[in-house]
């Protein structure tokens, strides 16, 4: 099949698990929020199982708050998948500092994600057989009404990923916190980000550091609106997984 690549053996995972997701503590008990169980499996177990169904086998895990917790739970090999970890001492910033740290990891085709989502398989499915080689997968069936990090579209390039929305656009959705990155344009995530990192400007998510790579880089998108998934940082959001998601998956 043309533009599936999902047999890649040369991608790989980097997810991003190093934040304190303090709006969850009544949820998690001070537990990192990549092993709250929906279901009785926690979401990094469910994150290496998905990745294991698309064939990446290699993952790094950027880590930070309560890391001996993760470390514990999948250890250096989990569900068919090789781990190594990356420590973010800097975990209590914004999410620009883990993705900085990431930049090592960065040496093949690599799928980066965010460490805080329940989903459906074929969602990531989408993503890693995309005829995008730099890729981001968008809900449109979502709009924005607050909080929701949108992937912003103008002509047949994303130009944005952002809760700031720009005042021209062409269509926008949901970011559901995956990106997909070519090994050849790993340097421009880099870069882009060094921008921002050379300002001291460590409270940024790293979303907001990626403008220069989204106009350096033609980078696309494969809508998921109507498949289950959710994000989860809020008590409630763990209450709309177990009850609309889960069931789904």
């Amino acid at each position: 099949r043309s533009g599936d690549r999902s047999g890649c053996p040369r991608m790989k995972a980097i997810i991003l698990a190093a934040g304190v997701g303090k709006r969850l503590w009544p949820v998690t008990q001070h537990k990192p929020k990549c092993l709250i169980e929906i279901g009785g499996q926690t979401l990094l177990s469910r994150y290496l199982e998905s990745l294991a169904s698309v064939k990446i086998r290699q993952a790094t895990i950027v880590v930070g708050y309560k890391q001996e917790m993760i470390r514990a739970a999948v250890g250096s090999h989990c569900h068919g998948v090789d781990l190594s970890y990356l420590v973010n001492e800097e975990f209590h910033r914004g999410s620009i500092s883990s993705l900085w740290i990431a930049r090592t990891a960065l040496s093949d085709d690599v799928v980066i994600m965010d460490a805080d989502v329940l989903f459906h398989r074929e969602i990531l499915r989408r993503l890693v057989a995309s005829p995008y080689e730099n890729c981001l997968l968008m809900d449109d069936t979502v709009k924005q009404t607050g909080e929701e990090c949108m992937v912003v579209v103008q002509g047949d390039r994303v130009v944005a990923l952002s809760k700031k929305m720009p005042e021209r656009y062409d269509i926008a959705g949901e970011g559901v916190g995956f990106l997909r990155v070519r090994r050849a344009d790993t340097a421009h995530v880099v870069g882009s980000l060094k921008g921002y990192i050379d300002q001291d400007r460590w409270d940024m998510e790293y979303e907001d550091g990626l403008l220069q790579y989204f106009q350096d880089v033609k980078v696309g998108h494969e809508k998921i609106g109507g498949l289950p998934w959710t994000e989860i940082d809020f008590p409630e959001d763990v209450t709309k997984a177990e009850r609309e998601v889960l069931p789904r998956l």
